[in-house]
């Protein structure tokens, strides 16, 4: 049988649909290959969020071109996700060679397409049509039989699209508008994963916290994220629940209680500020204040003192001055974000921001990242060093990606930790003793660990 490979860029959303687009391609009879050069399929699930990312899937697909076409003429070529979605039939356009654009409500038609490519029925095919019911297809994982090794999490998306319209962004035009899933199709999924050995979900959303707004009435003061969250919440067996990315409007004081309230739930929090200062966020179209954001995380830490606390920034906003940045940086010294991640503003196709007067230069913008980074990391390894000689728990997923001889972990703050481990450690619950830090990760004492 054919065999696939499928690249990823971007975001968990993306790793989830490379994920069910890879389970559907092997329930079809396909392999995994373990490189575009072993394969007779090769799908690259690509991103919009900025310039930089659009340019790697292109740059990537032109090489590919270069080296497989020569050689392997047959080889199905495709771009899927955010960029196929908003660039259409222009791809094929700039990249003749390619055989197939698929759009980011299509991914549960991959297979058939795949099928149709090889057999020779069809040529070419782009489809980024809507349709109506997509948020609910994505439900395939890489599990058992498929997957190589036991798998300890796993996402779970319960929505697609988004309605916030940021200026900055371009995910509502090519995710589409909000749409969720019901909530007994969610837990129906969770409850099948954790039969199958998953003991962490994390679930998804472009902003997750507007889960079933719409479709779905506040009960007992919950809302329906919330409502949500206990319904997993009860499923045995599973024992850890993570959910990103959410919004700091999404944060009211139900989802606050749920952190001191369902043990289930990680004391880890995600919420994107993007910028330290007002006026930028109301021209970002944020919806929120920096005093709404700080209370936010003042609410938090006392629902959950060890809570962890990371964060999204946007560097050089167009119009953002010296005193906007300096409120930023001052602000990430008040939280004391235990990490962040910062993006170097990219304008993007059709988004207000990218048609702003005073884009800011290329120079100050990488200066100012520079500046941030060195503020986020600084704080951070402080954070890292205070763990050295501290007992935490971790939840054994695998060897570590970089050094297959040590095992990692996650605390319920979202640290990763090595540690000297086997195979039995996967997919227990784990104490270990903090005994030195490196660059976000964290070493475990291998001394204390008792499973047989």
């Amino acid at each position: 049988m054919p065999s696939v490979y499928i690249k990823t860029y971007g975001c968990q959303m993306n790793e989830r649909d490379s994920e069910a687009v890879a389970a559907q391609l092997v329930a079809k009879g396909y392999s995994l290959a373990p490189n575009e050069h072993a394969a007779d399929v090769v799908l690259l699930n690509t991103c919009s969020v900025r310039d930089n990312a659009e340019q790697k899937a292109i740059n990537k697909m032109e090489n590919l071109v270069g080296k497989l076409r020569k050689s392997r003429p047959s080889v199905v070529l495709g771009f899927m996700g955010c960029m196929a979605q908003s660039r259409g039939k222009q791809l094929i356009d700039q990249l003749p060679d390619v055989d197939l654009v698929l759009g980011t409500q299509k991914f549960h038609r991959a297979a058939d397409y795949v099928n149709e490519l090889l057999a020779g029925t069809r040529r070419k095919i782009v489809d980024t049509e809507e349709e109506t019911g997509s948020e609910a297809t994505i439900k395939e994982h890489l599990l058992l039989g498929t997957a190589k090794e036991k798998q300890v999490t796993a996402f779970v998306s319960i929505m697609q699209g988004c309605n916030q319209y940021c200026t900055f962004c371009i995910v509502p035009y090519t995710r589409g508008e909000e749409r969720s899933r019901t909530i007994a199709d969610i837990v129906d999924e969770c409850r099948s994963l954790v039969e199958r050995g998953v003991r962490e979900v994390t679930l998804l959303g472009q902003i997750v916290t507007s889960y079933g707004k719409r479709d779905i009435k506040l009960k007992d003061g919950k809302s329906a994220f919330v409502q949500l969250l206990d319904a997993v919440h009860e499923i045995d067996g599973l024992e850890r629940i993570r959910f990103t990315s959410p919004h700091p409007k999404g944060y009211g004081d139900d989802l606050v209680e749920a952190y001191a309230r369902l043990p289930k739930l990680c004391e880890s929090a995600h919420i994107p500020l993007q910028s330290g200062s007002d006026r930028l966020l109301k021209i970002m179209h944020r919806g929120y204040t920096t005093e709404r954001f700080l209370t936010i995380v003042e609410k938090l830490r006392k629902a959950r003192p060890n809570i962890g606390i990371t964060t999204d920034i946007i560097v050089g906003f167009p119009g953002e001055t010296e005193e906007d940045f300096e409120q930023t940086l001052s602000l990430g010294r008040q939280v004391r974000f235990d990490n962040s991640y910062i993006f170097k503003y990219s304008p993007r196709k059709d988004t207000p921001a990218a048609a702003m007067p005073d884009q800011t230069p290329q120079v100050i913008l990488e200066e100012r990242n520079q500046r941030l980074l060195t503020l986020i990391n600084e704080i951070a390894a402080e954070k890292y060093n205070q763990l050295v000689g501290q007992t935490v728990q971790i939840l054994v997923e695998g060897p570590s990606r970089k050094n297959e001889a040590r095992y990692m972990g996650r605390t319920r703050c979202n640290r990763i930790v090595l540690f000297d481990g086997g195979e039995r450690h996967r997919g227990h619950l784990m104490d270990v003793k903090i005994t030195r830090t490196g660059s976000f990760t964290l070493y475990g004492d291998p001394a204390i660990l008792n499973l047989d």
